[in-house]
């Protein structure tokens, strides 16, 4: 098994230096052993790979195709080489993290200050913002993301869930009575935010977007929370800005039969970006926490 490997490192190094001498000083070996394991390859698959002589080494057209895999296998190997390494290494230096302004500052902030307590070595460049930011463009090590997430390259690691709730004050609920169904929402007064439809289940508990009507449309969540509670009207908010008010009876849940499952708090990043020691015990920290 081992011989499968021999001499891929030597070729790819030699291809892309034009050189054994320079090969042999990359890969720390001599240039008889380069040369003596590129040889061996050529034999175990019975083509030419390199033209050889005296001032020149070039790549013969079979060589050129080879060399496009190889690049891909040598890149995997120093990652994976990366990824062991990366374990035994304490956490240090900068992470760059974008999150959606209110959940962070309120839930992601205080973990993350108490990351840095535990990681004298780290720093944090935390930028909330409701935009969805180009992780790539952005250099971000990280992203959180809420809800339901979009298509994308990016890979995701659950942190946690939250719940979307329909709620009212008490006052609203007393002067325009209590939705039973969601039919009976359209003739109610709707507090809007940035998306135009509400996620719901219909009475035969598939998942429908609904789209609500109101006097008030704001992209922030406590503006939304603080209309609710003055009793301007229905609002679908997470539990995480509504449960202290429906602990303390100020707003009430509606249409809880109708709810949709839990979605997802989740981190996110480039599944082309190795994933270092410290972002990696940065997500282990946020799991355990959230």
């Amino acid at each position: 098994m081992t011989k499968i490997w021999q001499g891929i490192s030597e070729f790819t190094a030699v291809a892309e230096t034009n050189s054994f001498t320079h090969a042999a000083q990359q890969l720390g070996i001599s240039v008889a052993q380069v040369s003596r394991n590129i040889s061996e390859l050529e034999a175990r698959l019975d083509i030419k790979l390199l033209y050889r002589s005296t001032r020149k080494v070039s790549l013969t057209e079979e060589g050129a195709l080879y060399l496009q895999h190889c690049r891909n296998l040598v890149s995997s190997l120093d990652e994976a080489n990366r990824s062991i390494t990366n374990l035994k290494l304490t956490p240090r230096g900068l992470i760059k993290i974008t999150a959606p302004v209110y959940y962070g500052e309120n839930h992601l902030a205080p973990l993350l200050n108490q990351f840095l307590l535990a990681y004298p070595e780290v720093e944090l460049d935390l930028q909330l913002t409701n935009n969805k930011l180009d992780l790539i463009q952005g250099s971000f090590d990280l992203a959180i993301r809420l809800g339901q997430l979009e298509s994308s390259s990016l890979i995701a690691r659950r942190l946690s869930s939250r719940t979307q709730h329909i709620v009212a004050a008490p006052s609203y609920l007393k002067k325009y009575g209590e939705p039973q169904s969601p039919a009976e929402l359209s003739q109610h007064q709707c507090l809007l935010g940035s998306v135009d439809t509400w996620r719901i289940l219909n009475a035969q508990g598939k998942p429908i977007s609904f789209k609500p009507h109101g006097r008030l449309r704001c992209n922030s969540g406590p503006t939304l929370l603080n209309a609710a509670l003055c009793g301007l009207g229905l609002a679908q908010l997470p539990d995480y800005y509504v449960k202290a008010a429906i602990r303390s009876g100020d707003l009430r849940m509606l249409l809880e039969d109708y709810r949709l499952p839990d979605d997802g708090i989740w981190a996110v990043y480039p599944q082309n970006r190795h994933l270092s020691a410290k972002v990696r015990h940065l997500v282990e920290f946020l799991v355990e926490r959230l």
